[in-house]
């Protein structure tokens, strides 16, 4: 059953008229055009999921998100702690991208891409479907007493259903641990990784509880972009609509009828399809995750009654109030703006961005020591060098000065894959080449021939005439 419009407002449809208690849903599912581009969609994202981990570029995981050791791979480029400011300008991109996303195609995300939406609709409800039937006889199921088709029935469903979790389970934590540290884990004795295998219980648990208990609850309750989509989406966002103009007012065809009714026949059959229990005629509301269900419903049920299709469709407020088609406004231009210009300095940092950072500064609390007769003038540098490739480096300093030298008091030539190492040394200048009390020399990173780096610091000593 739908609510009313003077209720639908003052609570979900998903728990019952005092409060209390959880409304199940049973939602119907119609395979239409939508749905078959969703399902489509759906298996390419759940593959890809599945294979990312197991995909290796540059000899580096596909997509890595190594909290513990502080190692973020994204296509075989590795990014560390020394790269935070790329991740929180990447960070803000993307939610630029996602209030923009928001702002002209509304909610679409959810009911599209969301791997909770993804898992749920196109594994788990498949699944229910199959072992336990329709809509009617799901519900009959769960409302009869606990006899021997039931314990079956709730014990292979419930039984696959851990199965699945246990495998999402490895796969989220292959790209926390990566998919190398997860094999050994699976593949060496249990008493060896207690720490793992508690980790997949956990996770294959809360799965579980999400994808057989929660549902729709994580849309309506949990996730905050719900909530968010009201202050973004205006007349003109482009969100899964009824067409109250042309739908209203709504009744059963009756041949022979004097009144002319609009084309919605209140058949119910939007609400039956929704996976969040609402209904779409009563207008936009923060629970529509706009996976476009509804549509193929009421699209099925306009062409058995001969009239037009997109009763309910893809349409902006606009649109069905003053016909006005979707234009570009401008706060869209002004997020677009802004995003571009995140991308554009995101993208620059990523060129630039070197395979070695090296940080230098004067040893503290010195300054600089004549030698040789004061021939000669010296400055002591402390320098890091952290490694940022998939491959151990062998290096080498080179002035820019070619009058410069190098004398090193800790001297070390090898940067391992991801490591640091302090190296501390002495700058030596010819007194008769030193113009400025203060001047500035860099300094090549060499490694194979090739420069990974390059940096400054400054170099003080009497000035010659």
């Amino acid at each position: 059953m739908s609510q009313s419009p003077a209720q639908f407002r003052d609570q979900i449809g998903t728990v019952t008229d005092d409060g209390k208690k959880r409304k199940w849903l049973y939602p119907r599912v119609i395979k239409g055009k939508l749905f078959r581009y969703r399902a489509i969609l759906s298996y390419f994202f759940i593959a890809l999921l599945f294979a990312a981990p197991f995909i290796h570029l540059n000899g580096e995981q596909l997509i890595l998100l190594n909290v513990l050791e502080r190692k973020f791979v994204f296509f075989g480029v590795i990014f560390w702690p020394q790269d935070f400011y790329l991740f929180v300008l990447a960070l803000i991109s993307f939610m630029i991208f996602v209030v923009l996303f928001t702002v002209v195609f509304g909610r679409v995300f959810c009911g599209w891409i969301c791997p909770q939406t993804i898992f749920l609709e196109m594994v788990f409800r498949r699944i229910e479907i199959w072992i336990e039937g329709s809509p009617a006889q799901r519900k009959k199921l769960d409302d009869g007493p606990l006899n021997a088709e039931k314990l079956i029935k709730k014990t292979a469903k419930h039984s696959l259903y851990l199965i699945i979790s246990f495998l999402i389970a490895n796969i989220f934590l292959s790209y926390l641990i990566g998919s190398h540290t997860l094999l050994q884990i699976i593949r060496e004795p249990v008493t060896e990784h207690v720490s793992g295998l508690i980790s997949i219980c956990v996770f294959t648990f809360v799965f579980y509880l999400v994808f057989s208990r929660m549902r729709e609850l994580v849309c309506t309750v949990v996730c905050p972009y719900g909530r968010l989509q009201g202050v973004l989406l205006d007349n003109q966002s482009i969100i899964v609509a009824y067409d109250y103009q042309r739908g209203e007012p709504r009744g059963k065809k009756v041949k022979k009828e004097v009144q002319q009714k609009g084309d919605c026949i209140d058949c119910g059959l939007c609400v039956q399809v929704c996976p969040t229990g609402i209904d779409i005629r009563n207008g936009t509301q923060m629970e529509c995750v706009n996976c476009t269900a509804c549509i193929d419903a009421c699209d099925m049920v306009m062409e058995k009654i001969d009239r037009p299709i997109r009763l309910i469709g893809l349409k902006s407020e606009d649109e069905i109030t003053s016909q006005h088609p979707f234009k570009l406004n401008k706060r869209i231009y002004g997020y677009a703006a802004v995003l571009l210009m995140l991308t554009g300095t995101l993208a620059y940092l990523l060129i630039s961005r070197s395979d070695v950072e090296t940080t230098i500064l004067r040893a503290g609390g010195t300054l600089y020591q004549l030698r040789d007769q004061n021939k000669t003038v010296s400055n002591l540098y402390n320098a890091e060098l952290v490694n940022k490739t998939t491959r151990p480096l062998q290096f080498d300093i080179v002035p820019d000065n070619p009058d410069a030298k190098i004398q090193y008091i800790q001297k070390e030539d090898r940067l391992a894959v991801g490591g640091s190492i302090k190296i501390t040394f002495f700058v030596i200048m010819p007194q008769h080449s030193v113009h400025h009390y203060k001047s500035d020399i860099g300094f090549k990173l060499m490694s194979g021939g090739k420069q990974v780096d390059h940096f400054k610091t400054t170099f003080i000593a009497p000035a010659t005439e």
